[in-house]
């Protein structure tokens, strides 16, 4: 049932999308194979669960109201943030929903977001302890009080995927190096003096890991998408976005003017229709035809763990000869059998993908991000990009860091290092995920995916997961309203090359524990 990474040079993964198995290989002594996982990839619960979270979030927000009506009528005194009168011939800066929710609801659960860690972010991580004596009424790092003491715990949370963030071995010697050598600031913009000799360096080191023409890097992963799309396509452009695109892409589409209209998470065929039904008609910005269509996708979306179905989005951009953006914050480093994302992946041509954009922060252990691409489409962006213009360069060990990193995954340096990271990680990755749904648990994703959601759907149940799972030494991340929507909150794991089965194998004693003692098992026990 599951495709043995070892003989990857024969074939090529298979999968599901939508609920759909997909099923896809190489021809190997003139047979094509097929391969095949069948497994949802966002399952549903039982169908009274919606009714009963959605009962729950009701109760809380009535609750919510009655409590902020009751501090502004003055019978009951809280420390809430009170409105300065001066401030009331001014439009607020938030809405009512938002500070109801905030101050009731998302106070409470402060201590399981934004914990301080005090080391490496490897598979064992130390954490700051502390605790407040408010309930987190006060709101700022004042709100909790540090005991001096730190845990150590084993870490879920963080995006070290490949296992590179350490602060010794091949690629911290890189970074030094480059610290004693160049400094750890090069002073401006890629348009102005800083555009060193590493970053060219590194822009070409990405190219040819990405297996395009030209790349280009940036110091921050969001700025990459949010100031990049704007230089892309303006007001008599068209785009179409996945439903679950990252707020970053969000950003950049509402930045650049562009008509954006919203296709069915990982849905080709509603990403056509849309499209096909708004070549129809015009721009509602100009009166005129759209001068280009952008569609936008990830490779592996953080919150859900899917995969996104390549092939077939590709074949919509060639039929209507639009352009595709994939962002490969999560998948570059993370699938592949060299890490090349979700091209590689699947066995598409990284040249039938327009932009090929990317984050340093996560696989690679270091800062920034990259678009990849025709070198016409590059050129373009290092001009008149916001991004180059205005926004300072990467430092130079950053840009060590992700040199040897990729040199490591692309086999290189002269070892099998790296195709030994990509093994652990696809091990984990399948390993963890069979074993929570054995125990009943309800999982989002596909089987490949690092990135593992197990849905408890009630925000109180997700809080009170993360605090139990801690007192087992166990780092998670608890994601709720308005990161996740409001009835669908969840744990995510991140799994990492570095995590040993003796590390999942606790993990997942702890998490039966948990489950029993939520009851969080919404999904059907499958002996795969």
């Amino acid at each position: 049932k599951y495709l043995n990474f070892y003989y990857f040079s024969f074939f090529k993964m298979g999968g599901t999308q939508n609920g759909k198995t997909v099923a896809n290989g190489r021809v190997k002594n003139g047979k094509t194979i097929e391969l095949s996982t069948p497994v949802e990839e966002c399952p549903k619960p039982a169908f009274y669960v919606f009714w009963l979270v959605q009962l729950n979030i009701t109760m809380m927000l009535l609750g919510a109201m009655v409590a902020t009506l009751l501090d502004n009528w003055g019978i009951v005194k809280t420390k809430r943030a009170k409105g300065d009168p001066r401030m009331k011939d001014f439009s607020p800066l938030g809405n009512s929903f938002d500070a109801t929710y905030t101050d009731h609801i998302y106070r409470q659960s402060t201590d399981v977001v934004n914990r301080p860690i005090s080391g490496v972010p490897g598979a064992i991580v130390r954490l700051k302890d502390r605790y407040t004596d408010d309930h987190g009424w006060t709101q700022n790092r004042l709100v909790f009080r540090y005991t001096g003491k730190e845990t150590e715990v084993i870490n879920l949370g963080s995006y070290n995927y490949l296992g590179f963030s350490h602060r010794s071995g091949v690629c911290a010697d890189a970074a030094t190096a480059y610290i004693d050598k160049y400094g750890i600031n090069c002073g401006g913009s890629r348009q102005e003096n800083g555009n060193h000799i590493v970053h060219k360096s590194v822009d070409r080191t990405l190219a040819d890991y990405l297996r395009v023409e030209d790349a280009v890097v940036f110091p921050m992963g969001f700025a990459t998408n949010s100031m990049n799309i704007p230089a892309l396509v303006d007001k008599g452009s068209l785009i179409l976005s996945d439903r679950l695109n990252h707020a970053s892409l969000v950003t950049g589409c509402r930045l650049s003017g562009a008509h954006t209209m919203v296709f069915r998470h990982n849905d080709a065929k509603d990403c056509e229709r849309k499209l096909r039904d708004a070549l129809c008609g015009v721009s509602p910005k100009t009166g005129e035809k759209y001068n280009k269509v952008l569609i936008i996708i990830e490779g592996i979306y953080s919150m859900e763990g899917t995969i996104v179905d390549l092939p077939s989005f590709i074949a919509v951009k060639k039929k209507y000869n639009c352009y595709l953006f994939l962002d490969e914050a999560h998948s570059i480093g993370a699938v592949g059998p060299s890490g090349r994302g979700v091209a590689e992946y699947w066995g598409c041509n990284p040249k039938d993908i327009d932009i090929m954009m990317g984050t340093l922060t996560k696989s690679f252990a270091s800062a920034g991000g990259y678009m990849g691409g025709a070198k016409k489409t590059i050129d373009y962006i290092r001009r008149y990009s916001a991004g180059t213009c205005y926004g300072v360069t990467m430092s130079p060990p950053l840009i060590a860091q992700v040199e040897r990193a990729v040199l490591i995954m692309s086999g290189q340096d002269g070892t099998d290092i790296g195709r030994q990271k990509a093994i652990s990680l696809l091990d984990n990755s399948r390993y963890f995920r069979k074993e929570l749904r054995k125990r009943g648990f309800l999982v989002y994703g596909n089987n490949d995916s690092p990135v593992v959601p197990l849905m408890t759907f009630y925000i109180t149940k997700v809080v009170e997961f993360s605090r139990r799972m801690l007192k087992h030494n166990i780092g998670v991340v608890a994601v709720g309203y308005p990161a996740t929507p409001l009835l669908e909150a969840r744990v995510r794991f991140c799994l990492s090359a570095d995590h040993t089965k003796e590390h999942l194998d606790y993990i997942l004693e702890a998490l039966v524990q948990v489950g029993e003692e939520t009851n969080t098992f919404y999904g059907t026990k499958i002996d795969e």
